[in-house]
């Protein structure tokens, strides 16, 4: 059994974490374990006409954002990997510099320090050099930045179709093999 962890955080796109949750609850070998940041529980209700918990159901495991001490924060917690879908500049600056206040920033560092995948799906537009000097760090610290553009060439029908594919290809950035892509070419 896979333990991943997925955050979600306050950036608009919470659909990204909703959708990535789904294709996760239905592989019968993951174990998934959710942080739903604060700010993220604003976005989810505004974007999905939903309240945080709702979501709850789809993880196996829901940690606090606040509980520091939960089996993410920890080195010796064997998860495959993370994505943060949304992932805020906030916390994607965080991340960069070490800042590990709260349970997402400090799973994610576990996950550099430990060289497991993390991906971060930034969602903001447009960039100031200082959001790309974060971006920087964070790679060179061994994140996979991934901010969610869409791949046109799967001909989506409608958003949700879009935003499928970009978490499941999120998802396999993280080491999540799954059936979610349309691949080119095929």
């Amino acid at each position: 059994m896979k333990r991943f962890v997925l955050a979600i955080t306050g950036a608009s796109g919470a659909l990204f974490g909703r959708l990535a949750l789904e294709i996760l609850h239905g592989m019968a070998d993951v174990e998934t374990h959710l942080v739903v940041s604060d700010a993220a529980r604003e976005t989810i209700r505004r974007e999905l006409a939903m309240e945080a918990e709702a979501l709850h159901g789809l993880a196996d495991r829901v940690h606090a954002f606040d509980e520091i001490a939960a089996p993410p924060a920890s080195g010796s917690f064997p998860a495959c990997g993370m994505l943060i879908a949304p992932c805020s500049v906030h916390t994607l600056s965080a991340i960069a510099y070490g800042q590990t206040g709260n349970l997402v920033t400090r799973a994610a560092d576990v996950m550099l320090k430990e060289r497991r995948p993390l991906v971060l799906m930034l969602r903001e537009s447009p960039l100031h050099v200082g959001h790309i000097r974060a971006m920087l760090a964070v790679s060179e610290a061994g994140a996979i930045v991934a901010p969610p553009v869409p791949a046109l060439y799967a001909a989506p029908r409608c958003i949700e179709d879009m935003a499928r594919q970009t978490a499941a290809r999120a998802l396999e950035l993280a080491g999540i093999a799954n059936d979610h892509v349309s691949r080119w070419g095929a």
